[in-house]
């Protein structure tokens, strides 16, 4: 962490992140709460998970809640928000981070499999954005603590841009993501709520662990990946605490990709 309390970009701020018991929700929470931030770690199916990441928050001396909830449903929703409210007040950052992928080849795939993906990856993000807005609403602004009245970064993907057959639910979650965050940043900015996403590429974690199992599909990986390594849980944390922080305080409506250049289409550099 920061050697000084000044120095800290994200202090007197509660966020949350959903989904971050593992993979990019846990480097998400940690590098918020090394900004000062008291992190709720949602999670639906991994308690042990979320326990760990508080844990690693709390020894880095950083201040962090576990928080059970299913994105997808309504009524989880409102009582985590609930909870967040009654531990700490109010909430200023919200990380849209849950995500799920469930893949098919498109004939053979199940009203189920699309269903899932989509009430997860996107009616999840939906219904936290829509709980955290009402809150930003509710308190209204803070000045001394934030220059935005509250802050949403929903966790995208380069597939909200590149097609990708094999996961048409997922690529149409990510799409659906895109303009649900910039009609969002349309809608709020008059009240000062700022709503961005990070559209990351190929990071390490066990959602695209088979990619990586053996050293010739990560070889394969990199190939689209002109920078040349996978990114890390990390990578994405940096990127969410510069767009909670008042540092972008004039960006809004915007997707920052964190991809090591995969949204270049490596396949026509060399004219295709």
């Amino acid at each position: 962490m920061p050697d000084s309390a000044s120095s800290r970009r994200l202090q007197h701020q509660i966020a949350l992140v959903t989904g971050g018991s593992s993979g990019i929700g846990s480097g998400v929470a940690e590098a918020l709460a090394a900004e000062g931030a008291t992190v709720f770690v949602n999670y639906s199916h991994s308690p042990e998970g979320a326990a760990e990441v508080v844990k690693k928050i709390e020894a880095a001396g950083g201040k962090a809640y576990a928080v059970h909830a299913d994105v997808s449903k309504e009524e989880e929703v409102l009582a985590m928000f609930k909870e967040i409210r009654e531990k700490c007040g109010t909430l200023h950052i919200l990380v849209n981070n849950s995500g799920i992928q469930d893949d098919s080849p498109f004939l053979d795939m199940s009203l189920e499999k699309w269903q899932n993906v989509i009430n997860v990856n996107l009616t999840g993000q939906f219904l936290c954005a829509r709980e955290a807005a009402r809150e930003f609403v509710r308190r209204g602004p803070q000045p001394e603590i934030s220059k935005a009245t509250g802050k949403i970064i929903c966790m995208s993907s380069v597939h909200e841009v590149i097609p990708w057959a094999g996961h048409v639910n997922y690529a149409t979650s990510k799409g659906g993501i895109m303009q649900l965050m910039k009609s969002m940043a349309q809608e709020l900015a008059p009240q000062r709520i700022r709503v961005n996403s990070i559209g990351p590429g190929a990071i390490a974690t066990p959602i695209n662990a088979s990619a990586r199992d053996t050293p010739e599909e990560e070889k394969s990986l990199l190939t689209l990946i002109p920078y040349g390594r996978i990114g890390e849980p990390a990578d994405i944390g940096k990127v969410a605490v510069w767009l909670a922080s008042d540092e972008s305080d004039y960006v809004t409506g915007t997707t920052l990709f964190a991809d090591g250049g995969m949204t270049l289409y490596p396949g026509f550099a060399d004219n295709g």
